[in-house]
């Protein structure tokens, strides 16, 4: 049984940085009224998000290279490697039922649309129900209650929330992919029973460069302590 009705997909045609791509997540939620809207999108340098309760630091231990660029995000979550992943969003209006649900409800329901996309795409997996992870900060070696593993325990995707006034913001990452294309038409097939192609208003993409600037390229965002 689909999730949503209706579901507005936009195919991110840009490939943005980390600040850019937290802007324009925010900035969807908070101009979210009718139906969801569900985003695919890309990193344009090699770029480690980490979620808003970890620390800059624990970031870059957690992963080697010189060249990488690090964001905190709006949503939770551990510390993702984008160089290896998949990343798509789902904002979801305050009155629809799964942002409604509390967040291990909306996590799991999410996540067993995208296992579902997985297996159509010939990947074993499965939704597991407990934490199996030892705690650490690195988000693909931590799996935790309602995340994917494959059948030896690998974490395959994860994801954040949010919840404001708005609605439900979900942030997630999948690895293990073997066609994104047709994984990504299966997600939407698992996630609605009518999707609708769309694109946001230039104002906001626009807005969303300002949005960046001002908060998620900060050092005092990057660094701050919840």
């Amino acid at each position: 049984m689909s999730i949503f009705s209706t579901l507005r997909v936009w195919h991110d045609p840009v490939a943005r940085t980390g600040p850019e791509n937290m802007a324009v997540d925010q900035l969807l939620l908070e101009g979210v009224s009718e139906a969801p809207v569900l985003r695919f999108y890309a990193w344009c340098r090699p770029e480690v998000s980490f979620g808003y309760f970890e620390s800059l630091a624990e970031a870059r231990e957690s992963f080697e290279g010189g060249d990488l660029e690090y964001v905190r995000r709006w949503t939770g979550g551990g510390i993702v490697d984008h160089r290896v992943d998949i990343t798509y969003t789902l904002v979801v209006p305050r009155e629809h039922a799964v942002a409604q649900m509390r967040g291990a409800g909306s996590y799991e329901v999410i996540h067993r649309a995208v296992a579902e996309a997985l297996v159509q795409n010939g990947v074993s997996c499965k939704v597991i129900q407990v934490n199996e992870g030892g705690g650490e900060s690195a988000c693909f070696v931590n799996p935790v209650a309602f995340d994917i593993t494959d059948n030896q325990g690998n974490k395959l995707a994860g994801a954040g929330q949010k919840r404001t006034r708005y609605g439900l913001l979900h942030q997630g990452s999948v690895q293990g992919v073997r066609e994104p294309e047709s994984w990504k038409q299966a997600l939407v097939q698992a996630l609605c029973d009518h999707a609708e192609s769309w694109e946001p208003e230039e104002e906001l993409l626009a807005k969303a460069q300002e949005v960046a600037a001002q908060r998620y390229a900060q050092q005092d965002w990057l660094e701050k302590r919840p």
